[in-house]
Parts: C-alpha cells; sequence; structure tokens
C-alpha cells in the first residue's frame, strides 16, 4: 500500500501551518493492524529524501509530535504486516477525529 500517494501530498498542508489552530485538521489516518497505535497527521513537508509529518500519535502514550515517511514504511510486524493507511478516514478536525477514534476503540 502507497502510504502518501501524490493526490493526499498535495493536499497537506506544509509544517507549521496549523500551528495557532486549537483543534486543527486531521488529512490523514496511519495504523497498524496489529497492534493499537495510531498517527493522526495535520501537516507535512518534503525534507531531502524523506517527508516529514507532523500530527497526533496513539501508542504507548497520546501526544503530538514528528514522525517520517521512512520511518512508517521500515515497520515490519508480525508475519511481515505494514503499516496501513486508513482508506476510508475522511479528513476531521482534532476534536472529531478523537470522538471517532474513541467510539471505535472503546476509549
Amino acid at each position: 500500500m502507497e502510504l502518501l500517494p501524490a493526490e493526499l501530498r498535495a493536499q497537506l498542508p506544509a509544517l507549521y501551518a496549523q500551528e495557532r489552530e486549537d483543534d486543527p485538521k486531521m488529512y490523514i489516518k496511519f495504523f497498524t493492524p496489529w497492534t493499537n497505535w495510531t498517527w493522526y497527521v495535520t501537516e507535512g513537508s518534503e525534507q531531502e529524501d524523506d517527508f516529514i509529518f507532523f500530527g497526533y500519535i496513539i501508542g504507548h502514550e497520546r501526544e503530538w509530535g514528528y514522525f517520517s515517511l521512512n520511518e512508517l514504511e521500515a515497520v515490519r510486524g508480525p508475519g511481515g504486516l505494514t503499516i496501513e493507511r486508513d482508506l476510508y478516514f475522511e479528513p476531521a478536525r482534532f476534536n472529531e477525529a478523537m470522538r471517532q477514534h474513541n467510539a471505535l476503540s472503546g476509549g
């Protein structure tokens, strides 16, 4: 699966474009099918031979942070599983995306 197709790349605001937003828009959702890790992308920019995202990460903790396309593409789970992009995710503001996430995950 292509994690960042050209049409999504074109829609994504550059890094720091939403830094003053109280309720930033989430554009992409990545997840691991074998754990509860999820990455919600608010913005991103090309940097050298990588693409750097900023967004909300749900894993051991819930926190805002940076992560890279190369890192996401390198992750391998059991049986060679890879991180996937939620094909059904519709861009939503942070608060709405978290309501949906909590409803789906039970918390």
